[in-house]
């Protein structure tokens, strides 16, 4: 049987900007899935995870981190 990737959430966030951005929403991501896979483009402000988690419990935990996010 093979294995498929869950799907990809694009999330447009406001207020990252350094390293330490990327870490704290990549483990705010991952605290709730640990096998996500998240990338944080700090010059796009978009934040992808590929996650079994629904959109909103990603969003909230981004938002929980203090960052806002947009779409």
């Amino acid at each position: 049987m093979e294995k498929t990737s869950p799907p990809t959430i694009t999330l447009k966030v406001e207020g990252m900007s350094c390293g330490h951005c990327v870490k704290a929403v990549t483990a705010a991501i991952q605290a709730k899935d640990p096998d996500a896979k998240v990338v944080v483009d700090l010059e796009g402000g978009t934040v992808k995870a590929e996650t079994v988690l629904p959109r909103h419990t990603v969003t909230v935990a981004v938002e929980e981190e203090g960052y806002a996010v947009k779409a």
